[in-house]
Parts: C-alpha cells; sequence; structure tokens
C-alpha cells in the first residue's frame, strides 16, 4: 500500500518541494520531517504548508530506518552529493530537476545507484504534474496519431529577479539554462518517441535582456535526434507581466497520423483554466480539457519503492535525460 511509504526531504531552497511532497500525501505516503540549510526564502511557505511536519538533524533523517524516500529540492549544485548520501544510507530519491549538473555529478550518481541498488528518481513536473501530459501519453500510446516522430517543446519562464536568491543567478550553482529548464523539454522528447539514445545537434545560450546579472541565462535552444524523431526546444526567462501565470509552457507532437498541442497552464485568448489538448488526425479535430487526466507519477513511484519496479520512470530513462540537458549545455558553451 502507498500509505506505508514514509519519506523526509533534505533541501528546500526550490519551491517544487512543495508539489513534490503535497503530491506523494495525496497518494497516502507519510511525511516524517525535513532538514534545510539556512534559512532559504521558501521556508514561510513550506511551513504554511506543512505546518505539522518537524524539522529533524540531517544524520537523523539519513539513519532512520523508517524513512523509504528522500526528496531533494536543494540548490541544483548540491542536489547529486545529497542523492548519494540518501541512496548510501539505504534510501531510494526523488529529486527535484535538475537532478545533476555536471557529467561527473551524474557519472557518481550512475555509480552509486549500480551499487547501492536504490531508486533515482528525477520529478520532472512539466511532464509528472501536468494531467495534459498524462492524457497525451495515453493518446500516443493507444496510437492516435500514429508514430511520434518530432517534438517541439517550449519552456518560458517568468524571472521575478527581484525575488530569486543569490545562487538562481550563479552559473555554476544553477548549471545554465539548458542543464536547469530544458531537462523537462529533453525529457518529453524521450518519453514521447520512446527514444532510448539521441544525440544533440545544435545547443544555445545567451543572456539578450539581463546584463545586471550576467551568470544568468536567460534564453536556450536545442535540436535533438534520435532514430525516426527529431525535437526542437525552446526555453526563456522573458514571460510578460500581463500573462496570468508564470509561463505560458506548450508542447505540440507530431504524428505520422496526426498531432497533439498541449497548453498546459494557459490558453492566451481561448478557454480559462490549465490543460488545455488539442488533438487532430483522422477522425477527430478537437479541444479536450484533460484537468481530470489525474497525475499517476507519484502513486507508481510508490509501488517501484514497495516492488522494486521502473514503473514511475525507467532508471536508464532518468539517467538519458540528464545526460542530453548536460551535454546541450556544454555545447552551447563550448566546453563539450
Amino acid at each position: 500500500m502507498t500509505g506505508s511509504i514514509r519519506f523526509a526531504a533534505l533541501g528546500l531552497d526550490h519551491r517544487h518541494i512543495y508539489g513534490m511532497a503535497a503530491n506523494l500525501m495525496a497518494e497516502g505516503a507519510a511525511f516524517a520531517g525535513w532538514w534545510t540549510e539556512g534559512e532559504p526564502e521558501t521556508l514561510p511557505g513550506f511551513r504554511k504548508r506543512f505546518p505539522d511536519v518537524p524539522a529533524r538533524d540531517r544524520d537523523a533523517l539519513l539513519s532512520d530506518p523508517e524513512i523509504d524516500l528522500v526528496l531533494i529540492a536543494a540548490v541544483p549544485a548540491d542536489r547529486a552529493d545529497f542523492a548519494i548520501a540518501a541512496m548510501r544510507a539505504g534510501k531510494d530519491v526523488m529529486s527535484d530537476k535538475p537532478g545533476c549538473i555536471t557529467l561527473g555529478q551524474l557519472d557518481a550518481l550512475k555509480r552509486t545507484q549500480a551499487e547501492t541498488g536504490r531508486i533515482w528518481s528525477v520529478d520532472f513536473s512539466e511532464r509528472f504534474e501536468v494531467p495534459a501530459m498524462t492524457r497525451a501519453a495515453e493518446l500516443v500510446a493507444d496510437g492516435a496519431i500514429g508514430r511520434v516522430v518530432q517534438t517541439t517543446g517550449l519552456g518560458p519562464h517568468r524571472l521575478n529577479a527581484a525575488t530569486r536568491p543569490g545562487w538562481f543567478f550563479e552559473r555554476e550553482r544553477y548549471g545554465g539554462i539548458l542543464t536547469d529548464i530544458a531537462s523537462h523539454q529533453v525529457d518529453q522528447f524521450l518519453f514521447l518517441t520512446g527514444a532510448t539514445e539521441a544525440e544533440v545537434m545544435r545547443a544555445h545560450v545567451a543572456n539578450y535582456a539581463n546584463p545586471a546579472h550576467p551568470g544568468l541565462q536567460d534564453f536556450g535552444e536545442i535540436v535533438l535526434q534520435a532514430e525516426g524523431a527529431h525535437g526542437y526546444i525552446r526555453v526563456d526567462w522573458y514571460t510578460p507581466d500581463a500573462l496570468p501565470t508564470w509561463g505560458d509552457g506548450r508542447l505540440t507532437i507530431l504524428g505520422t497520423e496526426g498531432y497533439i498541442e498541449l497548453r498546459k497552464y494557459v490558453d492566451v485568448g481561448g478557454a480559462a483554466g490549465t490543460d488545455h489538448l488539442i488533438l487532430v488526425n483522422g477522425d477527430r479535430c478537437e479541444k479536450i480539457d484533460a484537468g481530470d487526466a489525474g497525475l499517476p507519477y507519484f502513486a507508481r513511484l510508490c509501488a517501484d519503492i514497495r516492488d522494486r519496479t521502473e514503473t514511475a520512470i525507467p532508471q536508464a530513462h532518468a539517467f538519458k535525460a540528464m545526460e542530453l540537458a548536460i551535454r546541450a549545455q556544454n555545447m552551447a558553451e563550448g566546453t563539450a
């Protein structure tokens, strides 16, 4: 039963911890405690959402035999070390994205995972916390658009520079815009096309609009190619203030017999709400409200922890998504 799963959090530096924890609790998992370094600006919001969850010593959480899973939403540069410590302590891991920011960290995670047999999962929230992605995956699996041959993933974000912590603007701590944001779209490309290998054909990063923050990359793009499949990714920090949400995230999935477009968080000039899905194929041309499609990742991860399976996200897929994002980052910066 998912209710038998107990989890802790190490690092609360990113607001993604709110969804990571809340969605596990919705599946019956118990939040046993948390630790974070210093006083991140996310802490008041965290305490408001989880007032009954105790702060505990980091080593005490890692040594607690009743804790099965550790959530990690620390500064991106620190996530790999925390995950390695958790796996060596016998815990499975759900990391916020990016799960790591260098190929060296990724290699260390692979070695530790192989040695310990623990689960290292990355909560790619733009797939796992978006019901429209659940419905799109069902349609693709049912053959509604034939074989997927291309994805176009757009990941715009609002900067909110005045409220960001210092590490957000330090390249060596957040990992670069492609490692960070674009790992979402790399994950979606691999998942929807079924590719297990892919090549970064082109990658670019820039700071076009924020000279006061030279460590920030505010624009990035990637071109991917796999066997019989292609992908284009664009990410940025340019969401205008008039948009009623943090970003107009979109995904177009092109198949040999149709296409799907997702307008995940807003439909500008269209319907209210989120999770808008457009399906066009030989029989259907319609807009679908996908808000009720559910978020199966969290229940599947709880089952994987119990059964030692890989139904939430295959281990090789998690590693490959982060590898490609980091390789694209390195290519864009000329360090590949």
